[in-house]
């Protein structure tokens, strides 16, 4: 279970005209709400808060927040940013309570060299990154590891066949793809021997259109 802590100050004012000024003051408006917690404006310093989301996986690492003398244990449940420039408009957080299952999206951790690119020249391609699962707060796992050792060219790997953590539901379709060992896109196309290649129709020319304008902020 992966941890990081984060500061915040709490804020009574709200409205865009507010979150406006405390953005231009280098700090980003944020919520907490949670089980039998009312909803409470923060602010957050943008460094601090860019920092640490460079440096953990914010759907699924507990951040312990500070604020008003004392301390909760939460989760980011939503990112707001700016379409074009990136910049953090706001962040939503939740605070969990124990014995309360949670759902969260964990990375997946490919481990192992398939045997069908070992022994067959197959390329592995990962068609899934990550898993949406419910657990207790106190074992969300950093990541799920997926062995493919075994996966021969031609076959893949799917949800229902991973070994899950005890205590994990996964939430994902059983028979969702993981991943597949490919036969090589060069030896795929190669006609048979003695069989002439047929030519592919022209392509059609792709028409692009100008997307229409859009707002490119919103904020809370």
């Amino acid at each position: 279970m992966a941890t990081a802590s984060l500061n915040a100050t709490p804020r009574s004012e709200t409205g865009t005209g507010v979150a406006r000024k405390i953005r231009q003051g280098g700090h980003v408006p944020g919520i907490i709400y949670g089980h039998g917690r009312a909803p409470q404006a923060l602010a957050i310093n943008t460094r601090e808060l860019e920092r640490l989301l460079s440096q953990v996986n914010a759907a699924s690492t507990i951040i312990e927040l500070s604020f008003d003398g004392s301390t909760a244990r939460t989760l980011i449940r939503e990112i707001q940013r700016h379409p074009f420039k990136r910049s953090i408009l706001h962040v939503d957080f939740q605070e969990l309570v124990a014995g309360e299952n949670v759902t969260v999206s964990v990375p997946l951790r490919f481990i192992g060299t398939a045997e069908g690119v070992r022994n067959a020249g197959g390329i592995l391609e990962e068609v899934m990154h990550q898993l949406h699962i419910r657990v207790d707060p106190s074992a969300i796992p950093d990541h799920i590891d997926v062995d493919v050792t075994n996966v021969t060219i031609g076959h893949s790997l799917h949800v229902g066949d991973i070994v899950l953590p005890e205590g994990v539901t996964v939430l994902d379709d059983a028979d969702a793809t993981i991943c597949v060992v490919a036969v090589p896109r060069a030896i795929a196309e190669t006609p048979a021997v003695g069989v002439e290649a047929v030519p592919e129709a022209a392509a059609e020319p792709e028409l692009i259109r100008k997307p229409k304008a859009e707002d490119e902020e919103e904020s809370k």
